[in-house]
């Protein structure tokens, strides 16, 4: 994942520095994920990180502080592999397909990113509430872009951006977190959904008269 902390007096300034805050990041991650926010300690995250507990005060003031910077992490992450995953000249329908497999996949390999978004919902809100916000405004624009290319209704804003997160975050809890074997792949998960977008849940019979 990206580096990610708020406070920039304890930014990195070597590449040193820089690897040591990514295993500090990398150490919260497991330790807030197995145990939670109110069981996990610092003195923990800096022995997973194999770090001097000293050091740990070096990037963050308190174990909330780095809770803080791993959700934004963990957000900057989310929207990396989504990026990584799309380019411009995809059809609009594309790239809601490719941003949806990227996040599934994501969410499979970082399963721990369940549990701590949703404990920043008690533990910090703000953060919470900037995680979907941004992906939120982030789809926002992918269908409005859609919409000025005529290939998705005019007017897509808001309401349908959150619909669609709301979809892709529970496909990703039900397939990534919740995986049971003879589950369908990831592909064909995506391909139900993007349908879906696609053509709605209508049947395609006429209105009755």
């Amino acid at each position: 994942m990206e580096t990610a902390t708020r406070d920039s007096d304890k930014a990195p300034r070597t590449e040193r520095g820089r690897r040591t805050l990514r295993k500090l990041l990398d150490a919260a991650a497991s330790e807030f994920g197995e145990r939670g926010f109110h069981e996990a300690s610092i003195s923990t995250i800096t022995r997973r990180a194999g770090v001097a507990l000293g050091s740990f005060y070096t990037y963050f003031d308190s174990k909330d502080a780095i809770f803080r910077a791993l959700v934004s992490d963990m957000s900057d992450a989310v929207k990396m592999a989504a990026r990584e995953a799309i380019s411009p000249d995809m059809p609009p329908l594309e790239i809601e397909r490719a941003a949806l497999e990227a996040f599934l996949r994501f969410a499979g390999e970082h399963k721990e990113i369940y549990r701590i978004i949703d404990e920043a919902e008690f533990v910090d809100p703000e953060s919470y509430q900037g995680h979907y916000r941004t992906i939120a405004q982030r789809i926002a624009d992918r269908l409005a872009s859609g919409g000025a290319k005529g290939e998705m209704r005019s007017g897509l804003g808001e309401v349908e951006a959150w619909a669609v997160m709301g979809m892709n975050v529970f496909l990703g809890l039900r397939y990534a977190i919740w995986a049971q074997e003879g589950d369908p792949e990831c592909a064909a998960v995506v391909t139900r959904a993007n349908l879906l977008l696609a053509k709605g849940l209508a049947s395609n019979r006429p209105d009755p008269v």
